[in-house]
């Protein structure tokens, strides 16, 4: 069904089509028409950071902002969903237009800026949702008026609040969209902030009787360097997983598209050679039991599968969902199963 609604939602302006596309997704899944838009895979239990997924397959962050729409996306075969990324207050983002589709390169570039209606409307949301089919990650950021050197009071803020709803909780340090924020990957920076989050993510535990795995989402930008740097300190301080990776700023894979000059995030197909590049690199240099969840340019199963080959555990996607559809989502899980059976993927 989605090959006959893609055309029109391809007419629209892209984050246009991005709204009326949850709220189709929405509506289908209340009025009970959901299992007509897609083939459900078969489960595939596996498990990551201490926690049991039907399936090993996700949705990114960045497509339900708020958390209104867990349910419905639950409903198409994800095996997880993760939300957001929230920020203590609510915030629009920055100008339109923001989201660019390239369908000649199965690619995206946004620029949204982290808009949401803020953490405590999060919570409101994803309080109402029955999550009967999957697990809940909440993607936590600071609002872009927030200088660095108070993000950890945004990130502390978000933490506490989502931490009882949250199956795990991911740290958004990577987005390219929000100024200064790739800043907080440096060494110094990423072990002040990540290392005051551990501390607090211990105490919410012991305060609440449960302790919610904390991830850290990292760019596909770093040199060798600051990937080296990065594992060293995500090692040395626990962290439960990283995602790797958010999108690019680099433009060379599309450099002689009309829309290169762009500025944003690039996503799609463009994206999946550098993300799992730098994923395996990571994935060389962090300590065998820090699972990784891979995304960035996930468009058929064998790209999924590919993700698993070079080191992660679970995988995400989120554009491969505004070209190829939900189908994909089944179509993902299958190739991992006969990768973890020794067949093709």
């Amino acid at each position: 069904m989605y090959s006959l609604a893609r055309p029109f939602l391809f007419h629209l302006d892209a984050e246009r089509a991005h709204d009326l596309g949850l709220r189709s997704l929405e509506l289908a899944y209340r009025t009970g028409m959901s299992p007509l838009l897609v083939r459900r895979p078969k489960p595939l239990p596996t498990k990551a950071f201490g926690l049991d997924f039907p399936n090993p397959v996700g949705c990114a962050a960045g497509l339900d902002k708020n958390g209104a729409h867990v349910d419905a996306l639950l409903a198409l075969g994800f095996g997880f969903v993760e939300v957001g990324t929230t920020t203590p207050r609510a915030q629009e983002g920055n100008a339109k237009p923001r989201m660019f589709r390239l369908p000649e390169h199965n690619a995206v570039i946004n620029r949204l800026g982290f808009n949401n209606d803020g953490v405590d409307a999060m919570v409101r949301n994803v309080g109402k949702a029955r999550r009967l089919r999957g697990l809940l990650g909440i993607n936590i950021g600071k609002n872009k008026d927030t200088p660095n050197e108070d993000a950890a009071r945004d990130y502390l803020y978000c933490l506490e609040r989502v931490y009882p709803l949250a199956d795990y909780i991911t740290v958004n340090i990577s987005s390219p969209n929000t100024a200064g924020l790739r800043e907080l990957q440096e060494e110094q920076q990423l072990k002040q902030l990540v290392g005051t989050l551990r501390e607090a993510q211990e105490k919410l535990g012991a305060q609440h009787g449960k302790r919610v795995p904390m991830l850290v989402k990292i760019a596909p930008d770093l040199s060798d360097e600051d990937i080296e740097a990065c594992a060293r300190v995500l090692g040395d301080l626990g962290v439960d997983g990283v995602i790797a990776t958010n999108t690019t700023v680099d433009r060379l894979p599309i450099e002689n598209h009309r829309m290169a000059r762009e500025a944003g995030g690039l996503s799609g197909a463009p994206l999946y050679g550098k993300s799992t590049a730098v994923m395996r690199r990571l994935r060389a240099r962090l300590p065998d039991h820090i699972p990784i969840i891979g995304v960035g340019g996930i468009l058929s199963g064998a790209d999924a599968a590919g993700k698993i080959t070079a080191g992660a555990q679970l995988v995400q996607f989120y554009t491969g969902l505004i070209f190829r559809g939900p189908d994909l989502v089944a179509e993902c899980v299958d190739a991992i199963r006969r990768r973890r059976e020794g067949g093709q993927a």
